[in-house]
């Protein structure tokens, strides 16, 4: 849930866990081998701490920065709807004085800059309490969105579910044209939904959910009944080839452009398999001590990156590695890296490729070395074979639409906060 961002970010900085790739080893690579920009000194705290869950609906909710000035500081909710609040004269400190709604994922979002104009950002996600003894979903994608044909439906409930098989069976996904869906658990709190094969372009999706007064565990109920409508968009796919160095955009199965790129070193492998874009950010911070990698780097204005698992593998832009790099060499932490502009362009191969792509996008990365990602990682279902993700578990799965044509196109790499909102 707050591993999860809105679609688009619209803050110009954000704290994310990146990069990581298959298993983490000695450092080395792009960040690690270049000089990161200086280090503002100002210092963000912010209350709810992040990933707090069962935050009550009245708590404060405050930011405070010490050898700086706030400069934005923006909370919203699920849906993306900001809430007001106030920074302190001084600038030292914003503050909401409203209340929180309950059951739902809200983040928090602060830029502060120092006497020398150096800027640091901080990005938090928490999570209210749900009424005493229910239960609801968080789910995405979002109602009324268009996405890529990658994306799965994901539900993560408040709470765990001990009687999935009922809980399954008051959850719909129908498709137009119609094609069956499967849902599959991922532990105790998540259920996702998906084809055999990627969704068909211009296909309309519908999630019903019907889990109102649904008993989920001893003495919890459900509170929802909501239907929320997506549509998928044109259909791209690329081909991320580690081995050559270079990215294949697709779509609708014709190629856009072939870009060079600069996978993970041999020491930070990137993650093999079929791969779907969750989260886009302009601009965002990227600080090697979120993925435990010390301090190998942290820089605070990389371009064009769009998140590829909740682990922190992002596709980027990179302005401070040698532009003979992408297209030879794998030197990164485990992310995608594509040549850009300090800043960010749309001129560049980062910021043309940003600017083409949207949440539910797939990128199949191919390689000799590295890990398949798991499924749960992310939005990354497709790479659990449909066999097993059919496979009856705690709860049998159930096709829930007519059988149809299959869709458009499957991942070559199968064989294992987009906020998600909550109404």
């Amino acid at each position: 849930m707050g591993s999860w961002g809105r679609r688009t970010a619209g803050l110009g900085l954000c704290l994310l866990t990146a990069c990581s790739g298959g298993a983490p080893k000695a450092a080395s690579g792009d960040a690690a081998a270049s000089s990161s920009p200086p280090v503002s000194q100002a210092v963000i705290t912010a209350t709810p701490k992040d990933a707090s869950q069962d935050v009550p609906a009245d708590a404060p909710v405050k930011v405070v920065v010490a050898q700086g000035r706030l400069v934005s500081v923006r909370l919203a909710d699920s849906a993306g709807a900001a809430l007001t609040g106030k920074i302190a004269p001084d600038g030292a400190s914003w503050t909401f004085e409203g209340h929180l709604a309950p059951a739902t994922p809200y983040t928090l979002d602060s830029v502060a800059e120092d006497a020398a104009g150096l800027r640091a950002a901080q990005h938090t996600a928490f999570t209210t309490v749900g009424p005493a003894h229910t239960f609801a979903a968080f789910f995405t994608p979002e109602d009324g969105s268009t996405v890529g044909v990658g994306m799965p439906v994901s539900l993560r409930f408040t709470r765990p579910i001990a009687d999935r098989a009922t809980v399954e069976q008051a959850v719909s996904v129908t498709a137009d044209p119609p094609v069956p869906v499967v849902g599959h658990w991922f532990g105790s709190q998540r259920l996702d939904f998906r084809p055999e094969k990627y969704w068909a372009a211009g296909t309309k999706v519908t999630l019903a959910l019907r889990l109102k007064d649904v008993q989920g565990a001893p003495g919890e109920y459900g509170t929802q009944a909501k239907e929320v409508h997506f549509t998928v968009g044109r259909a791209q796919v690329s081909v991320a080839d580690l081995d050559a160095h270079t990215m294949t955009v697709r779509q609708d199965g014709r190629v856009l452009r072939t870009l060079r790129i600069s996978g993970g070193s041999p020491e930070h492998s990137t993650y093999l398999g079929a791969l779907v874009i969750s989260e886009k950010y302009e601009v965002t911070r990227m600080n090697s001590q979120t993925v435990g990698m010390g301090d190998e780097y942290d820089i605070k204005d990389v371009p064009h990156a769009m998140r590829l698992t909740a682990s922190g593998t992002f596709v980027h832009g990179n302005y401070w590695a040698d532009r003979s790099v992408f297209g030879s060499a794998n030197t990164s932490h485990g992310c995608i890296g594509l040549a850009d502009a300090k800043g960010g362009s749309t001129d560049t191969p980062a910021g043309w490729f940003y600017t083409n792509s949207i949440i539910g996008d797939v990128i199949e990365v191919r390689g000799e070395d590295g890990d398949t990602v798991p499924p749960d990682n992310g939005l990354n279902d497709w790479n659990l074979p449909w066999a097993q993700w059919v496979k009856a578990g705690p709860a049998a799965p159930s096709a829930t639409a007519t059988a149809g044509p299959s869709a458009s196109a499957s991942p070559s790499g199968s064989a294992s906060a987009t906020a998600p909102g909550v109404h």
